[in-house]
């Protein structure tokens, strides 16, 4: 009985790391993309590990601000992207450009989101994983959050 639960940890540990994850994504920052009282999606983690990440991509990272809290936000800027940097403050638009290794993450939410308009650039190695699809609430299952709004 303790080799099947090991071997069944093992292999749920490998589905997990390498195909998908089950992830709850929760909070008004990607409204009107995935709901405010919280999104069941999958992610991915083998567009990181093939570097296919792209721009409108919905990802999940680690905060750049809270090591133990997880984010989900759109990429609007990838590696030599120009992005606004202060998209939706009504003062002069400011503009820079996204380095090597960094991504500019936002959440769809313009006026209720925590993102890179207030911590930067994101470091690529905090990036976890691509959602790929919306499996809760079950109305919206089919649809597709990654790629959809992909803004500039």
């Amino acid at each position: 009985a303790w080799d099947t639960g090991r071997r069944y940890a093992c292999y749920v540990h490998v589905f997990t790391e390498y195909v998908c994850e089950v992830t709850l994504c929760v909070g008004p920052s990607m409204m009107p993309t995935l709901n405010q009282s919280g999104d069941i999606i999958l992610t991915e983690s083998w567009s990181l590990r093939k570097n296919e990440l792209r721009r409108g991509d919905v990802v999940v990272a680690i905060s750049p601000r809270n090591r133990d809290a997880a984010i989900c936000k759109r990429i609007l800027g990838m590696p030599g992207d120009r992005v606004c940097t202060n998209a939706g403050e009504g003062s002069a638009r400011t503009f820079d450009t996204v380095p090597k290794g960094k991504v500019w993450l936002q959440g769809d939410n313009l006026y209720n989101s925590t993102d890179s308009r207030i911590y930067g650039m994101v470091p690529l190695g905090l990036v976890k994983a691509r959602a790929f699809v919306r499996i809760w609430p079950p109305h919206e299952v089919l649809h597709t959050p990654t790629r959809a709004r992909a803004r500039r």
